[in-house]
C-alpha cells in the first residue's frame, strides 16, 4: 500500500495544485490530509472547493478549530482572513472533520500530537525558544500506546520521520503551503526550512514495515507571494517566497 499525507496547506492553491500533480504521477492508493487547510491571506475558497471535490480522508487542525470556535474580533489576521471568505457551506464542511482519524488498523492521522493539535510531535523547544529534533522518548511519551504501525501529523511544517524503538514509524510530511512563520505558543520561537518548495510525504508498505520519502517540489511561489502582498501580508509574501520566518 502507498500512502501520501499532505499536511498545513493554508489556502495555498499554487502548492497544492503542484502536490497533487506530483502525487498523481506517483501513483497511490491513498492521500490523506493532516489540516490547517484555509487559514492565511491565499485562496481559501478555491482550495475549500478543490479539496472538497476531491473527498480525501481529513482531519481538522488547530486552524480549523478557531475558525469555528473563536470569536471574530479575537481571531489571529490568517484566521480572520479565511473565515470571512468562506461560504457556509465551506464552513459546515470543515465542522464535520474529525480531530483524529484511524485511516486503517496500520495508520493513525493527528494534527498536533495524539492529545493535542497545539502540540508539537517531532520537534521540541528548548526553555529558549529553539526548536530542534524532538528525542525517541519524547516522541514516544507523545504517542502514547497508539498500536498504530505509522502516526501521521503535521503542524510544525517541518518535515521529518521517526522511527520509534517498538518499531512504530512517526512522520511528519512538512507543510505544502509554508515554509515558515513564527509563533508565541507556548513561547516566542520560529519554525523554518529555508526552502520555498511545498512538502508532502509518500509512505510504502514495505512487508509490513513502513517506510517514508520526505518530498519537496517546486512551484509558482512567487505567485503565491504576490497574492499574499496584494492582501497585505507581507511577513507571509517573504516567507513564501524564501522559506525564512520573518
Amino acid at each position: 500500500m502507498r500512502i501520501a499525507a499532505v499536511s498545513d496547506i493554508h489556502g495555498n492553491l499554487h502548492a497544492l495544485r503542484a502536490v497533487l500533480d506530483d502525487i498523481a504521477a506517483r501513483g497511490v492508493d491513498a492521500v490523506v490530509n493532516l489540516g490547517d487547510i484555509l487559514s492565511g491571506p491565499l485562496q481559501p475558497v478555491e482550495t475549500a472547493d478543490l479539496l472538497m471535490g476531491l473527498g480525501l480522508p481529513t482531519i481538522r487542525g488547530n486552524h480549523e478549530r478557531q475558525l469555528l470556535d473563536t470569536p471574530r474580533a479575537r481571531m489571529g489576521a490568517s484566521d480572520a482572513y479565511a473565515r470571512d471568505a468562506l461560504r457556509a457551506d465551506q464552513l459546515e464542511w470543515i465542522a464535520a472533520l474529525p480531530a483524529t482519524l484511524a485511516l486503517n488498523d496500520a495508520v493513525y492521522l493527528c494534527h498536533g500530537t495524539p492529545r493535542d493539535d497545539l502540540e508539537y510531535f517531532l520537534e521540541h523547544l528548548d526553555a529558549d525558544g529553539e526548536p530542534r529534533a524532538a528525542t525517541p522518548a519524547e516522541a514516544g511519551e507523545r504517542a502514547g500506546a497508539l498500536p498504530h504501525a505509522v502516526i501521521l501529523c503535521g503542524h510544525t511544517h517541518v518535515p521529518r520521520a521517526l522511527r520509534l524503538d517498538d518499531g512504530r514509524l512517526l512522520v511528519n510530511p512538512g507543510s505544502v503551503g509554508l515554509q515558515a512563520y513564527a509563533a508565541e505558543h507556548p513561547r516566542p520561537h520560529r519554525m523554518q526550512n529555508g526552502d520555498p518548495r511545498a512538502r508532502y510525504a509518500l509512505l510504502d508498505d514495505a512487508g509490513g514495515r513502513w517506510q517514508a520519502q520526505l518530498l519537496a517540489i517546486d512551484y509558482d511561489h512567487e505567485a503565491a507571494a504576490a497574492i499574499a502582498q496584494r492582501n497585505g501580508r507581507p511577513d507571509w509574501a517573504g516567507s513564501l517566497r524564501t522559506g525564512l520566518a520573518p
